[in-house]
């Protein structure tokens, strides 16, 4: 049972770690960093809609406001973090023991404890919370407490990358007392966490302050304040980050590139995992055709994509197992540009070439609509080139740029570009991405894609626990998976930042698909010391 205790709160520290602002009208950021440095001024094009952990926020872990029991390193490694050290399985893989670092306190001054982490993992497996990350614990079983320090995981099977998934944010206990919709919860902008920063201040629509936690486990950060502002459009915080507004933010490559000459900056460039892919809804009268996702992959001029759209800062992708992962990837599952086979399938298929350079079965026309969002500058110049190249066999790609409140309703109906992946473990995305078992869970398998050779393969490599034999179901997962691919796979982007000098301590990563305030340059910015 979970173990229970008095929390130490210092009169309404709750609210005064979380004094929240609602402001309608975006305002300039002051930098205020002077010659000491100790604040940081970051612009991102992206606003969470949420900040609590058990509905995705810091999914990879650097979420600055919380801690996992476990947290990435520089080399994709673990090491411990909330837990005292790294945790290891039984030998039988089904029992991990976690032991827990002492002294650690949350936000609001109250100790975190064994009873914290149990509640916080059966949140997660209560189908009554709802939780947006429950289908990564699937394999979970029990979370006991065994004493105040250590807490232990049962699992159903032995399930290999289980440490990666143990940098999930660790909330308080009181904060998941009370079964219902975590989407209703008023810790969703209240956050309470053990992280080096604690929130202070969020005004949606503009921008998000950030102070530092003086009582953190591992020091008090030196960078003392985080503002985070937020600017959708990619030109705006190019344009913002050259007035000066701005220490550091994200951009498309060709527009990071316009900053070159820029005084007191530099462009940063990190490899990632983070793939851009076309979803082809099974749903769909063209795109569930086997033939036509076969032959759109061979028409894709992937190359051409990464010279023209990404100033070469990219990779190809056939697969989500990324070139980070290098013993993992299948070279044979590798899709070369080849118009002539691309038409030689459809052909064979019956899609025959109309008049109006549109093939056609059965009065059928091989045409579809292809959905991005409307924001993303980068994924609508891909749109435009993937329309390009289908047009170039035959097929019809009618864009549509929209948001998101009307692309999820349509994932299971029409195409969409769809961004993910992380560098840590070929499970960790290529499983919810396209096992069957994740088919219409959201942006997980949107397109509802099948097949029982690929989910032999995916569900052999997350449980077996040696390294060489699971490299080779990977292996055999991509040869099945390229024998009747589910999407068509574009790039691996690589990550581009413009970031202004005034700190020491930075370091290289890979990044994954979420970057912004968590990964990217400031991925360990509380380990960041201003320069004299």
């Amino acid at each position: 049972m979970l173990l229970t205790r008095r929390r130490r709160l210092a009169g309404s520290a709750l609210i005064a770690v979380a004094a929240l602002t609602a402001c309608t009208t975006p305002s300039t950021p002051d930098r205020q960093n002077g010659p000491d440095h100790t604040s940081m001024v970051l612009a991102d094009g992206y606003e969470p809609e949420t900040l609590n952990p058990l509905l995705g926020f810091g999914e990879e872990g650097a979420s600055k406001l919380f801690d996992g029991l476990v947290e990435h390193r520089a080399d994709r490694s673990v090491r411990a973090a909330l837990a005292a050290d790294v945790p290891q399985p039984s030998p039988d893989g089904r029992t991990w023991t976690v032991k827990l670092r002492p002294g650690v306190k949350f936000h609001d001054g109250s100790t975190f404890g064994s009873e914290d982490v149990v509640a916080t993992y059966r949140a997660v497996l209560d189908p009554a919370f709802a939780s947006t990350v429950r289908a990564n614990y699937s394999m979970v079983t029990a979370v006991d407490a065994d004493g105040p320090s250590t807490v232990r995981f049962s699992l159903a099977y032995p399930y290999a990358p289980f440490a990666h998934r143990l940098v999930l944010g660790i909330v308080p206990s009181e904060a998941v007392a009370q079964p219902g919709p975590l989407e209703r919860s008023p810790f969703n902008g209240k956050p309470v966490g053990t992280g080096p920063y604690k929130l202070t201040e969020w005004r949606k629509g503009d921008r998000m302050v950030m102070e530092a936690n003086d009582d953190y486990f591992l020091g008090a950060p030196k960078v003392r304040k985080l503002t985070v502002v937020f600017a959708i459009d990619d030109n705006t915080r190019a344009q913002r980050m050259k007035a000066g507004e701005f220490d550091g933010t994200a951009l498309p490559p060709l527009a990071a590139n316009g900053l070159a000459d820029m005084k007191g900056a530099q462009i940063i460039k990190h490899a990632s995992a983070d793939y851009r892919t076309v979803v082809m809804p099974m749903a769909n009268p063209v795109t569930g055709d086997r033939a036509m996702r076969l032959a759109l992959n061979y028409a894709m001029n992937r190359a051409g994509m990464i010279q023209a759209l990404l100033g070469g800062r990219g990779q190809p992708a056939s697969t989500p197992i990324p070139q980070a992962l290098p013993e993992f990837v299948e070279p044979t599952a590798q899709f070369r540009y080849d118009k002539d086979e691309a038409a030689r399938l459809l052909e064979q298929a019956g899609w025959v070439m109309g008049g109006d350079g549109v093939r056609a079965r059965g009065g059928q026309r091989a045409s579809f609509t292809l959905m991005y969002p409307a924001g993303d500058s980068v994924r609508k110049d891909l749109a435009q080139a993937f329309a390009s190249d289908a047009k170039a066999v035959g097929v019809e790609v009618k864009l549509e740029g929209l948001g998101w409140e009307a692309i999820e309703p349509r994932m299971g109906a029409d195409a969409l570009v769809l961004g993910g992946g992380n560098p840590f473990d070929p499970d960790l995305k290529s499983y919810p991405l396209l096992h069957s078992s994740f088919a219409a869970n959201g942006f997980n398998n949107p397109g509802s894609y099948r097949n029982a050779q690929v989910d032999a393969a995916l569900d052999a490599g997350r449980k077996e626990t040696d390294p060489a034999q699971r490299v080779a179901y990977y292996r055999q997962f991509q040869r099945a998976y390229a024998a009747d691919p589910g999407m068509v796979f574009l790039v691996f982007l690589d990550h581009t930042y413009v970031v202004r000098d005034g700190w020491t301590g930075y370091q290289e990563v890979v990044d994954p698909h979420t970057h912004g305030l968590t990964w990217g340059p400031w991925w360990n910015v509380q380990s960041w010391v201003p320069r004299g």
